[in-house]
């Protein structure tokens, strides 16, 4: 009799075993299947939140069938205790797992209220803009330029809020005078600049910041992003490369970058340029006089005067041959590229053909049908 008792219990201990890793298992495979919302949602953490809060708001907005569920997976995954403050882009059919790891990994707001600070070549804006997380597109809310403008309410009403993203979005082309003098412009930002670096040693991109970020760190971040391009575009150099070495390649892609803005133009520029170095020609580029006349501190607002390209200033590339001593500006990893491996062409020539491009020439008669041309172009403007 004991023995048919501990028998049936052995039994329907395996049986319950049994049903419990099934449970298990379903229980699992929801965490990590797709869930039921159907369009994008902006999850708001607030600052002190817990999971607890959010699993409710997530069930009651149909974006997880069960806060339970949610609560044990998140526990088991040891990510209960990691919840971030922050703006979080929800996709449509993320799963419990996606969420979980969206709202405990970096706290980078991915969603919500947006402001780029613009360091631009004539200019420097800020934009104020809103995610609409069904369309993942932005909304411009405000637009204000700090040196002539007051900062608008809407710029004010955001800023200080922890979920708002921030980033400073540097242009091609720009000096480090012009991003330094930005950096002292942004009020949010902290502490002194030592001293300007290098023309063309800082690496236009965005970069995330925050409220509090020291100006100097943020220099050092564009330094050493700028020193592992040009590190990378070098180690692509063959031996037929145009330039010798880092400095010669900074240089050569700082005149490219301010020669075009057209993607598609930079290694043909390129070639313009290496074609007249190797023919012993003056490079004859307006940039390079520009910079001695500004020494990057802003744009020129005007056309060069004659006495200006006459002028013999260490950038004159109409008085002097070969290239300027130093950059001219801060070029991006497209005019590294270009400067590297400019397109084989027989063109020593070239000008603004009123698209924003250029017309190239071989010969001095075509290049002055082209200018020609463009001149009849500016006078109709």
């Amino acid at each position: 009799m004991w023995r048919n008792i501990a028998s049936n219990a052995i039994t329907l201990i395996v049986i319950g075993l049994f049903l419990i890793g099934g449970i298990m298992t379903l229980l699992k495979a929801e965490y990590y299947n797709t869930g039921p919302l159907t369009e994008a949602i902006c999850l708001k953490v607030e600052p002190g939140s817990s999971m607890q809060k959010v699993s409710v708001y997530l069930r009651d907005k149909g974006v997880v069938r069960s806060k339970e569920l949610f609560n044990i997976g998140t526990d088991y995954t040891d990510k209960s205790g990691r919840l971030k403050a922050g703006s979080f882009l929800i996709p449509a059919g993320a799963s419990m797992a996606e969420i979980a790891d969206q709202i405990t990994t970096s706290g980078r707001n991915t969603c919500g209220t947006e402001v780029v600070y613009r360091v631009g070549v004539t200019r420097s804006t800020v934009l104020v803009r809103e995610l609409d997380p069904v369309s993942n597109s932005y909304a411009e809310v405000a637009r204000f330029t700090p040196a002539e403008d007051t900062a608008p309410e809407a710029y004010l009403r955001v800023i200080g809020q922890g979920d708002t993203r921030i980033r400073i979005a540097i242009a091609e082309g720009t000096t480090s005078w012009q991003v330094v003098e930005a950096l002292k412009a942004i009020d949010i930002l902290t502490g002194d600049i030592a001293q300007l670096p290098a023309e063309g040693a800082l690496a236009p991109d965005s970069y995330e910041i925050k409220a509090g970020d020291l100006r100097q760190e943020l220099l050092a971040r564009m330094l050493q992003a700028q020193e592992r391009r040009l590190a990378e575009v070098w180690a692509q150099r063959s031996d037929s490369a145009p330039v010798e070495t880092m400095e010669e390649l900074l240089i050569l892609a700082s005149i490219i970058e301010k020669e075009t803005g057209v993607a598609d133009e930079r290694f043909t520029v390129a070639s313009v340029f290496v074609n007249r170095l190797e023919k012993g020609m003056p490079l004859q580029t307006d940039p390079t006089v520009i910079y001695g006349v500004t020494l990057g501190k802003g744009p020129l607002g005007r056309g060069l005067r004659k006495s200006e390209l006459r002028k013999d200033t260490p950038w004159n590339t109409y008085v002097n041959r070969g290239l300027p001593p130093t950059p001219i500006a801060n070029p991006g990893l497209a005019s590294l590229q270009a400067a590297l491996k400019p397109a084989e062409t027989d063109f020593i020539f070239f000008v603004a053909d009123g698209t924003g491009g250029h017309a190239f020439a071989v010969t001095l008669k075509e290049h002055n049908r082209n200018v020609a041309a463009w001149r009849k172009i500016e006078a109709s403007r």
